[in-house]
């Protein structure tokens, strides 16, 4: 075909929304320069990537405090874990602050364990 902006773009994705999407780039964007341009794909998929991190933090968190608040200790503890796992992900790929996770980590511990059942004497 041609050798327009939208095909060199096309060699490189991997969906068809993705190509959809990205459709016409060139006329979305403010950049005249090649490295601008560039930059502004990038940043495409990088938000793209952080929005699926942030979303998948979001549905744990969602999910471990469903858990809390039906009262099963049980299954709020093996949330918390799943839980405190992507919490660590997230701060490594830079969707959280390391203190901010540490932080939603010690609340949701201290929540998990004021549902723990109570010890018979």
């Amino acid at each position: 075909m041609g050798s327009g902006f939208g095909d060199a773009i096309r060699v490189r994705l991997r969906t068809a929304s993705q190509i959809s999407r990205l459709a016409g780039l060139r006329e979305e964007f403010m950049a005249n320069h090649v490295s601008s341009l560039k930059r502004a794909r990038q940043t495409v998929v990088k938000t793209a990537v952080n929005r699926s991190n942030k979303s998948k933090l979001r549905g744990t968190l969602r999910l471990l405090r469903e858990s809390i608040a039906a009262g099963d200790h049980a299954a709020a503890t093996e949330q918390y874990r799943a839980t405190a796992s992507i919490l660590d992900k997230s701060v490594q790929k830079g969707v959280l602050h390391k203190n901010t996770a540490s932080r939603y980590k010690s609340r949701l511990n201290a929540r998990v364990k004021a549902v723990a059942p109570a010890k018979a004497a």
